[in-house]
């Protein structure tokens, strides 16, 4: 970006189309384009570097975006007016440009200060957490956790982050046997054992679909001091589970308090990666920014965690050509089919997901989010495919399966076994998802500068030519690593978290 001059910028040279990096007005050379902007563009919106066809493709980043659905004269503001969605036009090749020379780091492996668990596991927080397992337990559930948001109540247990309950509309009508039962049953299973919780206790009311018992079992969980139930229909009601349950918790609060952070490597993070709220810049910036530092995190044997199936439609083989074996390239491969057919019912399809909000920052099609959102893996070859919520067994860049909704996918990687979650945002969400802190990553200056209370950092340094994607990335990885040892992130701060936990559900009775 520091060699960028104008008011564009074209991504690839063959690129028919250009971004604009601020407002452009009508009549405006388009830099060193021999072109003039025929209508005014928006920042962060493209323009036509040469007259298009009708059906023409167009490429960005030499990837297929969309076709043009009019002729389009040089100059001219591309978008949703003259541009439309086709299928994915990428070829599925597997394991074509595996990467073969990837840094590993030799001698003194980067370090943070993190909860090494009596299981092995590795935790960012020092949280108690409430769970329940039923919409009908959830008042309780939070009303426990309320009686300790009161600091005074804590004051004796140094160390403890707090008593967290998360709750969700789910747990009756959902079918013994389902998907949607099972993949509920892992998450609350991947949430029970996660290493960020010192101690869980599960709350239920006793006559649902989702027995505690049946979960414990399913998921081969140990009821004891740091695992606790309780049922609401064999305690005596509300006030009383409430009681009950605050009892469980001071219990587990005793232990909580003795774990102390500790010197651990950087191998032993996981990295949840979402975006939402994109714009233009997303796939400029922060997203590559954030594959920048999620490369320097596999270098040192950490493990980075891409999701949200439908944002890597059109740009799928950017994945595949890195798979590291064909069983890997072809579950990706099944993913996208499953989504495929799943979507047809919607109006329109796989292109459906792009946001208003995502099209007013100049995204046009899935096919363009797509290709900014699988920047966030950076370059490294993606060792295996997980279900959702399924626990990550393995290091390196990894993809689990989930919606583009961001709490529900970020809920899935965080019940696979992320300890910490990176979120780039053009628009500006507004994200928390506990017990993993979460970093916010601004892809322009003029939204960190608006919404700085909520931005961890702002990666329109880059558009503004004062770092580069590499300087940036290594801006990044120090925070993780700061994260990771405990720097509260804005949203920790502004108490995000507890209503982002959205289990996904595949269900014919919700």
């Amino acid at each position: 970006m520091r060699d960028q001059i104008g008011p564009v910028l074209q991504m690839q040279l063959g690129d028919e189309v250009a971004i604009a990096l601020r407002n452009i007005a009508k009549g405006e050379r388009l830099g060193l384009f021999p072109v003039e902007a025929t209508t005014s563009i928006p920042s962060g919106h493209k323009v036509s570097l040469v007259a298009l066809q009708l059906g023409q493709i167009i490429h960005r980043l030499g990837q297929p975006i969309g076709r043009s659905t009019a002729v389009v004269p040089a100059g001219a503001h591309v978008h949703l007016h003259n541009m439309g969605f086709d299928n994915s036009m990428v070829t599925r090749s597997i394991g074509t440009r595996l990467r073969n020379d990837i840094p590993r780091v030799v001698g003194e492996v980067p370090t943070f200060q993190g909860y090494l668990r009596d299981d092995g596991q590795v935790g960012t927080r020092n949280y108690i957490g409430i769970l329940t397992s039923v919409n009908c337990s959830a008042l309780v559930a939070r009303m426990i956790a309320e009686h300790f948001r009161d600091p005074a109540r804590l004051v004796s247990y140094p160390g403890v982050d707090g008593v967290v309950a998360l709750t969700h509309k789910s747990g009756c009508s959902v079918a013994e046997g389902s998907r949607s039962m099972g993949m509920l049953r892992r998450t609350l299973a991947g949430y029970a054992q996660h290493p960020n919780f010192s101690g869980v206790l599960l709350v239920g009311l006793g006559c649902e679909d989702n027995q505690i018992d049946q979960l414990i079992a399913d998921e081969h969980l140990t009821l004891g001091p740091n695992l606790r139930k309780l049922i609401m229909q064999e305690t005596g009601g509300t006030r009383t589970s409430v009681q009950r349950g605050i009892a469980e918790v001071e219990a587990m609060l005793e232990t909580a308090s003795r774990a102390k952070r500790q010197t651990l490597l950087a191998s032993e993070i996981r990295v949840g990666l979402q975006c939402g709220g994109s714009d233009s810049f997303s796939g400029i910036s922060a997203n590559p920014a954030l594959g920048a530092a999620v490369d320097r995190l596999v270098a040192c044997g950490g493990t980075a965690i891409l999701s949200e199936t439908p944002e890597i439609y059109g740009a799928e083989n950017l994945l595949l050509e890195r798979a590291v074996s064909s069983d890997v390239g072809e579950r990706l491969i099944g993913l996208l089919e499953w989504w495929d057919d799943y979507t047809k019912n919607e109006p329109q399809g796989f292109d459906n997901n792009p946001s208003p909000g995502n099209k007013a920052g100049g995204l046009t099609t899935i096919l363009e989010k797509s290709l900014g959102a699988v920047a966030k893996g950076g370059s490294s070859n993606l060792v295996e495919v997980y279900g959702y919520a399924q626990p990550i067994d393995k290091r390196g860049l990894v993809f689990m399966d989930s919606p583009g909704f961001d709490p529900m996918s970020a809920t899935g990687q965080v019940a696979s076994g992320a300890n910490l979650i990176a979120f780039t945002t053009g628009r500006g969400s507004c994200f928390g998802c506990r017990p993993a802190p979460s970093i916010k990553l601004a892809t322009n200056s003029d939204m960190y500068r608006r919404m700085e209370e909520d931005m961890d950092i702002n990666c329109g340094a880059i558009l503004d030519g004062n770092r580069s994607i590499e300087e940036m990335g290594d801006d990044i990885f120090r925070c993780i690593l700061a994260t990771a040892s405990g720097s509260a992130t804005k949203s920790e701060l502004l108490g995000y978290g507890d209503d982002e936990f959205a289990p996904w559900h595949v269900n014919a009775w919700l």
